[in-house]
């Protein structure tokens, strides 16, 4: 068991600091905004199935006089999706707890909260980044032959748009509430594009690409960066990088790009996350000298690709 004592928190005998404790740097976890959420009842099931019904082909023949005929057939794909548990949490000591001037247990929850959020955000855009449907730069055809002068470019995206367009992914009209992380909230049509900040040098320098400071009117989401042709990119420092992936050894990295209605997340109706406290004493005889106390997360969630087609990872370099 993993204690947090006196040795990792010293207490500040004799020392006058600020007890509010610095600001922590926390990355913006944004891949699950865009996603269709669903809830499974409790004592019901950990599966959800969801069911796509293929669209019927056009009809250009017409109709023979007294001739009925034959008819389409519907047909269904279903995709399932079964949610994990996930959780961690810290032991506090006794000792600690008389001796620190810090407020450690309402830190110790906004470090637990922080630590939840990139779990999810990282679980979840590792699904995104394993869909099926991928583009390369350039001449390249896998991700080996990704060369360190093949860096994202207005061609690559406007490709990246054409490919979705084609596929008839809508573009993206709502995104989670991130006060909420439920309702959502309305934003410009555009399909969205998820970059790594090396990225983002990268796209500031492609003639086009329109600044978010430039917007006008158009009220920018949380962490964008910019748009350019139909594309709004968000930036994030979870944006997926391939290490040592590419021609050379170079990190490759992979930009998501994605429509409406491409992938979803499930979790347990009411156990989204909670926050887990056990006081001392709680753990009866393997505490017997009430010498330590938890405080935990746990959470049950799961994410899954809903249509390929519309969900795209365009594979690049950086400057």
């Amino acid at each position: 068991m993993a204690n947090t004592t006196t040795e990792e928190i010293p207490a500040a005998v004799n020392n006058y600091y600020d007890r509010t404790l610095l600001r922590k740097a926390v990355g913006l976890f944004i891949h699950t905004k865009w996603a269709q959420i669903r809830n499974i009842p409790q004592n019901n099931t950990d599966t959800i199935k969801f069911r796509k019904y293929t669209l019927l082909s056009a009809v250009t023949t017409p109709l023979t006089e007294g001739v009925t005929p034959t008819g389409s057939q519907l047909s269904i794909t279903d995709i399932t999706a079964t949610v994990l548990s996930y959780g961690d949490y810290v032991t506090l000591t006794d000792k600690l707890m008389l001796t620190t001037l810090d407020p450690v247990l309402t830190e110790t929850a906004e470090i637990l909260g922080i630590q939840y959020a990139d779990s999810i955000d990282q679980l979840c855009r590792d699904i995104m980044v394993a869909g099926t449907t991928v583009q390369y730069p350039s001449t390249a055809t896998a991700r080996d032959e990704i060369t360190s002068s093949m860096k994202i470019s207005k061609a690559e995206i406007q490709e990246a748009v054409k490919t979705l367009t084609n596929n008839k992914a809508k573009k993206i009209t709502s995104q989670v509430d991130p006060s909420t992380g439920f309702n959502t909230s309305p934003v410009s049509a555009a399909y969205i594009g998820i970059v790594h900040p090396n990225t983002t040098y990268d796209l500031k320098n492609i003639p086009g690409f329109i600044r978010v400071q430039e917007y006008g009117q158009k009220k920018a989401m949380e962490g964008e960066v910019g748009s350019l042709d139909e594309v709004r990119f968000i930036e994030t420092t979870n944006s997926k990088v391939f290490s040592s992936a590419g021609a050379g050894g170079i990190d490759v990295y992979g930009t998501i790009i994605l429509g409406a209605d491409a992938y979803g997340t499930i979790r347990i109706s009411g156990k989204a996350v909670e926050n887990i406290i056990k006081p001392f004493g709680s753990a009866g005889a393997a505490d017997p000298l009430n010498q330590r106390q938890t405080s935990g997360w746990k959470a049950s969630f799961v994410a899954k690709i809903l249509n390929q087609d519309w969900l795209l990872r365009l594979e690049h370099a950086v400057s």
